[in-house]
């Protein structure tokens, strides 16, 4: 999207009021770190490196997630071929091998230098050959890259790797002439992340720094490492872990891998005899309590915010607490509310913010959205994230009309920008949630729109019962506005006509629906073409409409397969 300069600023500005003091300041130190990292890196290098005091290595007794779930790695093969294959895309470094990869996605960099591709190589079963070639590699890669310089020395990538190299030390490493080398860059790295913990950002890149300081403190035997990471961690875990369990960046996924990262620092601080910070094993049930209420009948979780889908795998790994059995389930601080009112259908709907106020980076346009199963599938769905690439699919997949919500004037009911940022954001309020025994109401309503002329305010009801979910749409204000209201449809199912969808037959009072073709996404680089159920409505304010969604179909018939 286009913008003037004036446009650009004021954007900037309301973006920035959200963030605290201390977040600015850390950015403005980073930034300036980064500059020097490009200039004086080999000189900064000898001063950075920690000391090692050893023992070296990992307690053989711990394995990390990551090393319990490798059906994700890439083919080692291929990667010893010098052919990489990330986010649904290969490439090939050449030769000499092209660690930078300029013309690649920066996400698929990232993922280059990640070295999370090592466990491929850890788990083959010709140990001797998967330990040499993936020691060419890394030598490759130490001979192919500047030390400071973007990408491969983002703090962010820069933990991620620490973490995969200490664990990939063992198989592949040690008692090889390598061994030296490869301790003194982690010895590098330790510095390096020390004094670049990601503050401006927090969340789940700071968690992520300090999983790697932990882990490189045991490994190089530094307690003064582990204990830093330690006491920055049990601050975090005040901040970070609501009141519910939910990670406070309010996305399924990123609460996956946050609460990974926990079981990885306390499962590696109790294999080494050390202790873990206050409140860990608290966070970590939470958690999981969290986590087992959200999932959907599939087994996986719902795609609100930037999320994509866990897999059973690593979800089996996390071990999320057995699914209540309430009717309703209302987990308040991270604004999430799970409907079930018999065996057939499950709703998750979003009525909580879109972000944390300092962190924008992962909110969409979504609040009053929501997600439906029938008979263990599911039917509206989220339309999910694809990319983290700035462009119109970015743009597209963070607004409101990729969300079974309503859009008001075409606009986004959170003033979602860039890749990662958000100015004016929408502040929801849970208003009613009861189950009277036959229905389950839930009433929540948002004030995204109040920047438009007339103020207008939405809010919406869910009536749910047994085969029956009733939306009803109210849009309260001033003036002649244009309402949209969509419902995305699971690629699953193969509409018949705008009032019969799979399952379900649906009827909108106020409007007249029609069917739109689309794409959901489940991961990055996953996209599926299906339909959008569509209502328009040029009207004065108040407005109000129901759709009534209604199963047709008995559990014995089969759902329509496209």
């Amino acid at each position: 999207m286009n913008r003037s300069r004036l446009e650009q600023a004021l954007l900037y500005a309301r973006t920035i009021r959200h963030l605290r003091p201390v977040q600015v300041a850390q950015r403005a130190r980073l930034r300036s770190q980064r500059v020097a990292f490009a200039q004086f890196g080999d000189q900064l290098a000898r001063r950075l490196r920690v000391d090692v005091p050893g023992p070296i290595g990992w307690p053989a007794a711990f394995t990390p997630l990551d090393g319990q779930d490798v059906t994700a790695s890439p083919s080692a093969a291929a990667n010893a071929r010098g052919a990489f294959r990330f986010l649904r895309e290969e490439r090939a470094l050449g030769s000499p091998p092209d660690w930078h990869q300029a013309s690649a996605p920066q996400l698929w960099r990232y993922h280059l230098h990640y070295f999370e591709w090592g466990w491929a190589f850890a788990d083959d079963a010709d140990q001797p050959w998967a330990a040499a070639a993936f020691r060419e590699l890394w030598r490759s890669w130490r001979q192919g890259t500047t030390f400071g310089r973007w990408d491969a020395w983002s703090p962010y990538v820069v933990s991620l790797r620490s973490w995969a190299l200490c664990a990939l030390y063992a198989p592949l490493i040690a008692d090889s002439a390598d061994a030296a080398d490869y301790i003194d860059d982690l010895s590098l790295s330790a510095g390096y992340l020390r004094t670049n913990l990601e503050l401006d950002v927090g969340g789940n890149h700071l968690i992520k720094n300090l999983k790697s300081l932990a882990g490189l403190g045991v490994f190089l035997g530094d307690g003064g490492l582990v204990e830093l990471a330690v006491r920055r961690l049990e601050h975090e875990l005040r901040v970070q872990i609501l009141a519910d369990g939910g990670h406070f960046e309010r996305s399924p996924s990123y609460h996956c891998q946050v609460l990974g990262d926990l079981l990885d620092v306390s499962n590696l601080l109790a294999a080494a005899g050390r202790e873990s910070p206050p409140g860990l094993p608290e966070a970590v049930d939470g958690m999981r309590r969290w986590l087992g209420t959200m999932l959907m009948p599939d087994g996986d979780v719902p795609l609100f915010n930037d999320c994509t889908l866990v897999g059973e795998q690593r979800l089996r790994l996390l071990e999320p607490a057995p699914r209540l059995e309430a009717r309703l389930a209302i987990l308040g601080p991270s604004g999430y509310v799970v409907v079930r009112p018999d065996d057939r259908l499950h709703l998750v709907a979003d009525v909580g913010l879109p972000c944390p106020p300092e962190l924008p980076a992962h909110a969409h346009a979504d609040c009053l959205s929501f997600e439906l199963a029938v008979d263990g599938e599911r039917v509206v769905v989220d339309s999910g994230t694809s990319t983290y690439a700035a462009g119109p699919q970015r743009d597209h997949e963070r607004s409101t009309a990729a969300h079974n919500t309503v859009e008001v004037d075409g606009t986004d009911q959170t003033e979602v920008w860039g890749t990662f940022r958000a100015a004016r954001r929408a502040h929801p309020r849970l208003e009613r949630a009861v189950d009277d025994g036959a229905s389950i109401e839930v009433t929540a309503s948002h004030d995204g729109y109040r920047r438009l002329t007339g103020r207008p305010r939405h809010r919406r009801t869910w009536l749910v019962s047994p085969d029956v979910v009733q939306l009803v749409d109210e849009v309260f204000g001033g003036g002649v506005h244009t309402v949209i209201g969509r419902l995305h449809i699971s690629p699953a199912v193969v509409p018949i006509s705008a009032h019969r969808l799979g399952p379900l037959s649906v009827s909108i009072e106020g409007a007249e629906p029609v069917l739109e073709s689309t794409s959901v996404a489940t991961g990055f680089g996953v996209m599926r073409c299906t339909h959008c159920l569509v209502y328009r409505a040029h009207a004065a304010l108040p407005f109000l409409t129901t759709t009534t969604i209604r199963v047709v179909v008995t559990p014995a018939d089969d759902m329509e397969v496209g």
